[in-house]
């Protein structure tokens, strides 16, 4: 019985593979893709975040059930749109958890994907020759932005609808074509039913498939060239006589199992987030968009959400100058786009910090610092003293991609060796001084500001 079972599977995978290439693509990319067999805990994060991809498109899927872009009032004087939250919220059998499992899949996506692009950072993944990798992994960051946004806006709260009001004004800044361009991204003179229209289908419809297009794009280009890994060295070098990497072992089973520790762990910290604080101290829902959104009431203070904080406190930061914001704007955009020229930056042959010279590790300190201290200061209300402290930080923040190429030439690299070497306790200790140098900084800082 067993035998025969077996041989009508084989049967119906012939059959499908004659017509589709699975068994290939699951060769190419799963049980015969050899990566290093020194991965380490940073390497969770990437599969991670194609996790709470999934996690968005699904419950989001069914938000959009019972969802209505309607700014405009009901018969109870309140937008259609926030009520429709609150009916998902109270009435829809389960619709709590949905939304609480998307706002918090919202936050918890930056997090992996900024530790993802960290690790990308320590480790030199976006040097030579994964120059596209990288350039596919900032377009990713850049619609993953996009989407936050436009999604931030359709709960039609307080903060959606000043948080959004603010942004968009942003690109009025512009010369010439600014005020006709922000028109034009809301399709009205302000905020209204029209922007919450259209920026309902670009975040249900038309950013997630550039999104996903992207991810497949990022993993095609990953599994061309090979995983990097926490010594630098390239597996696919040193090969035996049939053609497996020395260094390497089968993606699968080796690090599915571990991915999938990574994901229990992760979804116990999800669910610990969702079922027990789903505001996250205010950081993940904020109060302001409790209440719904008024066109005739601002709200004492007007700030984007976490995620977005280190790159508005650069924008703060920059003081207006022949009667114009547009060089904070410039400013913004300059330090989203610096990450994804890091491969043309970085002039060191060496790429993991185990091996990297004094001079990169200190500038990595620093910039460590400086974005978490940017995203504290974006959070919080602007005085003198904070303006000074983030333009400060900024300088900081540019000043470690902009003097790369010279540092990194500069700097006092140790030798790379010739095969991966498994984490020894030194490089672990080492590292951890670092980063614990970095974040009981940031926290003084946030205690001082």
């Amino acid at each position: 019985m067993t035998n025969q079972t077996n041989n009508k599977a084989k049967a119906l995978l012939g059959w499908v593979d004659a017509r589709f290439p699975l068994s290939k693509m699951m060769k190419e990319h799963v049980t015969e893709y050899y990566a290093p067999k020194n991965f380490n805990f940073w390497y969770f994060f990437g599969s991670l975040a194609l996790l709470v991809l999934v996690i968005q498109i699904v419950s989001g899927i069914f938000l959009t059930m019972n969802y209505k872009p309607d700014g405009n009032l009901n018969q109870y004087h309140l937008p259609a749109a926030f009520t429709a939250v609150e009916y998902i919220m109270r009435d829809v059998s389960g619709g709590w958890i949905i939304r609480y499992m998307h706002s918090t899949g919202a936050s918890m996506f930056f997090v992996v994907v900024y530790l993802h692009m960290f690790r990308g950072l320590i480790y030199g993944s976006f040097k030579k020759p994964r120059e596209l990798v990288w350039v596919f992994g900032s377009l990713i960051f850049l619609a993953l932005m996009a989407e936050a946004f436009m999604g931030y806006l359709l709960p039609w709260g307080q903060m959606s609808f000043w948080g959004a009001q603010v942004i968009i004004n942003l690109f009025a800044a512009i010369p010439v074509i600014g005020p006709d361009l922000s028109t034009w991204i809301r399709g009205d003179f302000n905020v209204s039913d029209v922007t919450l229209n259209r920026f309902f289908a670009l975040h249900v419809i038309a950013v997630p498939l550039v999104l996903v297009g992207l991810v497949v794009a990022h993993l095609i280009a990953l599994h061309e060239v090979g995983s990097n890994n926490p010594d630098g060295v390239e597996i696919k070098k040193l090969k035996d006589e049939n053609g497996i990497p020395l260094d390497g072992i089968p993606f699968h089973p080796y690090y599915t199992v571990k991915d999938i520790l990574g994901v229990v762990v992760f979804l116990i910290v999800f669910s610990a987030i969702m079922f027990f604080a789903p505001e996250g101290g205010g950081y993940f829902l904020e109060a302001p968009n409790f209440d719904p959104a008024n066109p005739l009431v601002t709200p004492a203070h007007i700030a984007p959400v976490w995620y977005f904080t280190p790159f508005y406190a650069i924008l703060r930061a920059v003081p207006s100058f022949a009667g114009t914001q547009v060089w904070g704007v410039l400013a913004m955009g300059a330090a989203v786009v610096l990450i994804a020229l890091l491969p043309w930056l970085d002039r060191s042959p060496v790429k993991s910090v185990r091996y990297r010279g004094p001079i990169f590790k200190a500038m990595l300190v620093l910039f460590i610092i400086s974005f978490i201290g940017l995203g504290i200061l974006g959070a919080k209300v602007a005085t003198d003293t904070r303006t000074i402290v983030a333009q400060i930080l900024s300088i900081i923040y540019f000043a470690f991609f902009l003097l790369m190429p010279v540092y990194t030439k500069m700097d006092k690299d140790r030798q790379v060796p010739e095969r991966v070497t498994m984490s020894t306790a030194r490089n672990k200790v080492m590292f951890f001084v670092y980063v614990a140098i970095a974040v009981v900084g940031s926290y003084l800082f946030a205690i001082l500001i």
